[in-house]
């Protein structure tokens, strides 16, 4: 079965801006302070504090997207070599407990500090949201059925934040730090594991809707897996572009209720940032996989075949300190005012190329 190019090409685009993109476009936008439209592009550089939707809000979700979209795939593929139902479910379990192990070490674990070690991540609720997706997906199998699941919990999550009150909140808003039924139970279970004292990013509560995401990854990949008559690429494309759009305006209609909010993962925010990962498959896979636009891709095909790799890295190898070593130089020769920009060109550059030395070796970090 043919790996789809644009699913790497998509995930490399994603985590471009943790791997220095977001940094660019904010160096480039100090350049022109008197522009509002590059003051914008740096604003939508930055998560929103609370409430509303910021571009750099999206990376996490669609990388969540993402992972649901390969594995139907991935099921394929180990279907087709012999594989049985209960070593396939067994495989989706070890993943997702690896990824929390792997969330727990970028926060910390090795430095031995049992009693204030972060749980949560974004590594981890990858995991965990992506495994009980591909689960309920391996029980199911039945598409209407995954759609009704997918409502159930965002309509079942929305009713729950909003009318089962926070013990002590005192009347305030229910989607509020401090009136938050979901951040309230967050701060019981983890302690000082939490993130913060009033509530983690990713807690427990709200990796539940996390689910969802990952589920509508899930039937976007079946969608585009189908074959048979009329089953055509820019057919695929059209309906995924299609969707996207409903789901993104459901996701703003529903902000009315339910405000976009990704530290609470609010249903609205699933619906929202939903639209625009299937939009952004849409044109991803129509250009690359559908009318075979091949070669501008490869620059985010390097950084999306080794992804996790790069996340990693990132936490434990001072990339910044081997960009000014290597290029530091080159930095000082521009002026003070475009040398921000040229260290964070040289910043992703260094990650690049080590990435790109991955890609040449066929070396992947597999989970």
């Amino acid at each position: 079965m043919k790996r789809l190019e644009s699913l790497d090409a998509l995930r490399g685009f994603d985590m471009f801006f943790i791997m220095g993109g977001s940094s660019l476009l904010m160096a480039i936008a100090q350049l022109f302070p008197e522009s509002g439209g590059w003051q914008t592009v740096a604003e939508q550089m930055r998560h929103v504090p609370w409430e509303g939707l910021h571009l750099y809000d999206t990376v996490f979700p669609l990388f969540l997207f993402i992972a649901g979209v390969s594995f139907p795939f991935s099921l394929a593929r180990q279907r087709e070599n012999g594989r049985s139902m209960w070593l396939i479910c067994l495989n989706i379990v070890r993943r997702g407990l690896l990824l929390v192990l792997l969330g727990m070490i970028y926060n910390g674990l090795l430095d031995f500090h049992f009693d204030t070690v972060r749980f949560c991540s974004v590594l981890g609720r990858i995991g965990l949201a992506w495994m009980c997706a591909a689960l309920i997906y391996c029980a199911v199998r039945n598409i209407r059925a995954i759609v009704g699941i997918i409502a159930v919990i965002l309509i079942g999550y929305w009713l729950f934040i909003a009318f089962v009150p926070s013990p002590g909140a005192d009347g305030a808003d229910p989607f509020s730090k401090e009136g938050c039924i979901a951040c309230w139970l967050d701060v019981k279970m983890l302690g000082a594991h939490s993130f913060r004292p009033e509530y983690d990013p990713e807690g427990l509560v709200s990796t539940i809707p996390a689910i969802a995401t990952a589920l509508m990854g899930i039937l976007s990949g079946v969608w585009i897996k189908q074959e048979g008559e009329g089953m055509t690429g820019g057919r695929k494309a059209a309906v995924l572009a299609v969707a996207g759009i409903i789901m993104a305006v459901a996701g703003f209609a529903w902000n009315f209720l339910f405000p976009i909010n990704k530290a609470l993962w609010s249903s609205s925010f699933v619906c929202a940032v939903g639209g625009y990962s299937l939009i952004m498959l849409a044109v991803f896979y129509y250009f690359i996989d559908v009318l075979g636009c091949h070669g501008w891709d490869r620059f985010f095909v390097v950084i999306g075949m080794n992804s996790i790799t790069i996340y990693m890295v990132n936490r434990f190898v001072p990339m910044s300190t081997i960009a000014e070593r290597l290029f530091g130089g080159c930095v000082g020769l521009f002026s003070e005012t475009f040398q921000p920009v040229m260290s964070a060109i040289a910043f992703i550059l260094v990650a690049w190329l080590f990435l790109y030395f991955l890609y040449r070796h066929k070396v992947f970090l597999k989970v």
